[in-house]
């Protein structure tokens, strides 16, 4: 990257970072995949129950594997051949996990975490209940503000996501959200995350490439 647009985006990072600690929630910032995996560390100890929110960050960065080597009780949602009511009983415990990893369809420069879900277990999670939130994004989740985080969400997350889970919705014929009322649209709950009353409850990890949708 050209050493001046360099300089943009990684002020764009401090002013996102420096928002969000304002907001209460703790921010930190790592390069790449590697340097996320050993911050999440941090966070964790053997023996403790974790879970995570429906996520393609999560696997590309490595965490669904390395929470799945045996030394965390991990409530796995991917687990195979799990039934619906297997799924929704993980869902209820995840709310009382030691830390909750996910992460956000968009974070605003004013420190702010936009999402949209499906069932809302994920976004239900980040508002109450595990008191260990780990918020990990790319930088291309960060955005001017709630507008452009709503744009976002029906340009990229909402038919990238879609697309990912085969469902019948028009945007993963035509790419776009035209905002359907499909039976199984993935895009229900709509949450904002202003801030944060428990200061450092939810931690937010950006990492300087291009993660998720």
């Amino acid at each position: 990257m050209d050493k001046h647009l360099k300089f943009v985006e990684e002020q764009r990072i401090k002013r996102t970072m420096e928002n969000l600690e304002k907001n209460n929630m703790e921010a930190y910032y790592v390069e790449d995949e590697k340097e996320a995996l050993e911050k999440v560390k941090e966070f964790i100890k053997e023996g403790d129950t974790v879970a995570v929110g429906g996520s393609q960050t999560l696997f590309e960065i490595g965490i669904i594997d390395f929470l799945r080597n045996g030394k965390f009780n991990f409530l796995d949602r991917y687990k195979e051949n799990l039934k619906a009511e297997d799924v929704k009983d993980i869902y209820r415990k995840s709310f009382f996990a030691d830390a909750y990893f996910v992460s956000s369809n968009a974070v605003t420069e004013s420190g702010e975490l936009y999402n949209v879900d499906g069932t809302g277990n994920r976004v239900a999670a980040m508002l109450y209940g595990p008191d260990n939130v780990i918020v990990i994004v790319g930088v291309n989740k960060i955005v001017k503000d709630l507008n452009e985080a709503i744009e976002r969400k029906k340009r990229i997350a909402g038919p990238a996501n879609n697309k990912r889970l085969s469902t019948e919705t028009p945007c993963t014929k035509i790419g776009m959200c035209v905002d359907c009322k499909n039976e199984t649209r993935i895009c229900n709950d709509y949450v904002l995350i202003k801030r944060q009353r428990n200061k450092g409850r939810i931690k937010v990890i950006i990492v300087g490439k291009e993660l998720g949708y």
